[in-house]
């Protein structure tokens, strides 16, 4: 071997712990950087060269220095896929807890500012009209609690209506950032397998994509598989989101359920292109159409609005009979006439337009008889509405089902459910974390080791500089000194 390979040793061991550290300053550059996994500079060692010639020698040679192989991108594609998988259960069930959330805010229940509190003050109105049956304050008070109720029913019905336009607009956005978001992959799909092409290093836009497919395993629960050119099929449902350079949009299907009172079918999606029914899971997205699905498929807030409706057809059903089978009290000693409606709706829901169709205190009905002016036996009746289960009565005789007992129901049903929804989302959400944290154990970047790889590049830059520096003085001496020695 040439005595000036030598030279050519140093250099490449020069170049490679340069490069080397410029690996390290990158992992360094990038130690908060969400998203980004630490590299690693493999470097391989390059055999002597070996060529039979006239003057080759017969002992044997050490290697010809070292190269940098590769850039490794220290990531590890099972935690990968596993992140991406508890991201969108976690997604999934943090949606349906943040729904039940604000739907019992809604609720407000137990509070002075509920249903319950509302019924127990109209029917303890009752009770008064029933002691002083004479009392035109008592008849005002009754007056403005049943004005108080409609009103609370229905406000109540309407801000579910309101939640429920929410979450059709966030659907609607996050389908947005869906499409957006595979837009994004597809891009640097094409963009990695180019520079993978040319011999190049994509671990950058490599982590950029990972970004991208996390956040929609977050969005819609995808999944993800790596192809041999580095291109990254997406997939939702069994169907292709994203295949190589191409992406396929999702898109709500028209005219699906535009409002609460049509929502009776639910919110469905669709692939864009084809019209092919969505088939997915998990994620955000997932969540948001469970909440918007219609009653009878178990739809959060259709449910929600569907007692509500219930409450206030059986107020206005209950009450009103009790009230059409009493006579007011009779004025100037004219008999009394027989009560009307007490709640009236304008129209379907009920609990939308519930209204007291009575204008004056003096309209109550709280009498048996039309002759009897200070009885208030129908009053009594009229207040024991409030504990009106649906049961048996003493008689063993069936009774009606009252407006505290069809809430009261709601209320639990949404508790439990609320509760149940907020667990299973803090599960979820650790196990994700529990998944993220074993990601980042491998994938990111520890200061300390790279200040110790630095400073291993840097004593073997120096070392190779050293070699370098001897073996040009070695040829000087070959060069310049060789036979001038004796003159």
């Amino acid at each position: 071997m040439s005595s000036f390979s030598g030279l050519s040793t140093a250099l490449s061991s020069l170049n490679a712990q340069r490069q080397a550290l410029e690996v390290s300053g990158q992992n360094v550059a990038n130690a908060n950087t969400v998203g980004y996994t630490r590299q690693r500079a493999d470097m391989t060692s390059t055999a002597a060269q070996s060529a039979p010639s006239l003057f080759s020698g017969s002992g044997t040679a050490a290697g010809s220095g070292l190269r940098i192989s590769s850039v490794a991108r220290l990531g590890d594609v099972f935690l990968d896929a596993r992140v991406r998988s508890e991201t969108g259960s976690a997604s999934f069930a943090a949606t349906r807890a943040e729904v039940y959330a604000r739907l019992e805010s809604t609720v407000a229940e137990p509070s002075d500012l509920g249903v319950s509190h509302a019924l127990s003050t109209f029917w303890a109105s009752w009770q008064d009209v029933g002691n002083s049956p004479d009392s035109a304050p008592s008849r005002a008070v009754l007056l403005e609690s049943a004005t108080a109720l409609a009103e609370r029913i229905s406000s109540g019905y309407g801000a579910i209506a309101t939640q429920w336009t929410q979450a059709r607009t966030e659907l609607t956005t996050a389908l947005d950032d869906v499409n957006t978001t595979a837009d994004g992959v597809a891009l640097l799909n094409q963009q990695i397998r180019g520079v993978l092409t040319s011999g190049g290093s994509a671990n950058e836009l490599v982590d950029q994509r990972n970004v991208l497919v996390t956040s929609l395993s977050r969005l819609v629960g995808a999944t993800a598989t790596e192809r041999q050119d580095g291109t990254m099929d997406v997939m939702l449902g069994g169907n292709a989101l994203v295949r190589g350079d191409v992406s396929h949009a999702i898109s709500i299907v028209d005219g699906s359920a535009r409002t609460l009172e049509t929502a009776d079918a639910g919110v469905r999606l669709q692939w864009q292109g084809t019209g092919t029914p969505l088939g997915t899971a998990s994620g955000q997205v997932m969540g948001l159409v469970s909440a918007l699905a219609g009653a009878d498929d178990g739809g959060i807030l259709a449910r929600a609005a569907r007692s509500y409706d219930d409450t206030a057809q059986t107020l206005m059903g209950t009450v009103n009979a009790v009230h059409k089978d009493s006579f007011t009290r009779g004025l100037g000693g004219a008999p009394g006439v027989a009560g009307g409606d007490v709640f009236t709706t304008g129209g379907s829901p009920a609990a939308k337009y519930l209204k007291v169709a009575l204008v004056d205190g003096a309209q109550f009905a709280v009498s048996a008889r039309p002759d009897a002016p200070l009885d208030g036996s129908r009053a009594d009746a009229m207040a024991r509405l409030q504990t009106a289960d649906g049961g048996l009565d003493e008689k063993s005789l069936p009774t009606v089902r009252g407006a505290d007992t069809t809430w009261s129901s709601f209320v639990v049903r949404l508790g439990v459910e609320a509760r149940g929804a907020d667990q299973r989302a803090v599960v979820s959400e650790s196990t994700r974390a529990t998944a993220e944290k074993l990601q980042l154990s491998g994938a990111s970047v520890d200061i300390d080791e790279e200040s110790v790889n630095m400073l291993a590049y840097q004593r073997a830059y120096e070392g190779a500089a050293r070699v370098l520096t001897a073996i040009d003085e070695m040829l000087d001496t070959l060069i310049n000194r060789t036979g001038v020695v004796g003159r």
